[in-house]
């Protein structure tokens, strides 16, 4: 998973600048060790929380392709999860779901402060993105990827952490509408479809009228 050309090669004088790349880790280093002793190494197999390392070493190398596969992973997300709560803390309502741990004083404030990465992921993303150029290649590596963390979360993880959405859309109760395996096979197919594929129609649509590199 390289590019072909360094990022100085493609865009002289656009790499990703250097407090980005140390911001980012020190974010890391206090967010990892914590999200461990609190949650788990469980939860690190959730998607946004794998894109925390990935976007690392992405911004160190200036991975264009491991960048753009991440920007999928969290732009619609990230969108998505800020709309949920901020609805739901003007109005008390969650239009999409997911996001109810927020409000729940059974967790530890710490964790949910934490949380609130979901809207620093996309801005970081985005911008390296913008730098560094989008990866065209990136909707089907990150599709890979993702058939790989789902199964593996399914095998791998506590069924009542629901990580990932594999037992249930949202929230910890398993689904009964289908047999769990069927499911699992269209949420294989439905969160690149849904997520991934109307993030790299409309970044590649801005590339293609040279908005992005």
């Amino acid at each position: 998973m390289t590019d072909a050309t360094p990022p100085s090669a493609r865009h002289p004088g656009r790499g990703v600048p250097l407090w980005l790349k140390l911001a980012f880790t020190l974010w890391i280093l206090g967010w990892a060790p914590t999200f461990w002793v609190l949650l788990g190494p469980q939860n690190y197999f959730w998607l946004c929380n794998l894109a925390n390392f990935l976007l690392l070493v992405g911004l160190w190398r200036e991975s264009r392709l491991l960048l753009s596969m991440q920007w999928l992973a969290v732009a619609l997300v990230g969108t998505l999860w800020a709309l949920d709560v901020g609805t739901a803390w003007l109005i008390g309502l969650h239009p999409i779901g997911g996001t109810e741990y927020m409000f729940d004083g059974g967790q530890p404030l710490l964790t949910r402060l934490l949380s609130l990465y979901h809207l620093i992921l996309p801005p970081v993303a985005g911008l390296a993105v913008w730098r560094l150029g989008y990866d065209r290649r990136a909707l089907s590596w990150q599709t890979g990827l993702t058939w790989l963390v789902i199964p593996a979360s399914y095998l791998l993880t506590d069924p009542e952490r629901n990580i990932n959405w594999v037992h249930g859309p949202f929230g910890s109760e398993p689904q009964t509408l289908m047999d769990p395996l069927l499911y699992l096979v269209a949420l294989m197919g439905l969160w690149p479809l849904l997520i991934y594929l109307p993030v790299h129609f409309l970044t590649r649509r801005l590339q293609r009228r040279g908005r992005l590199g």
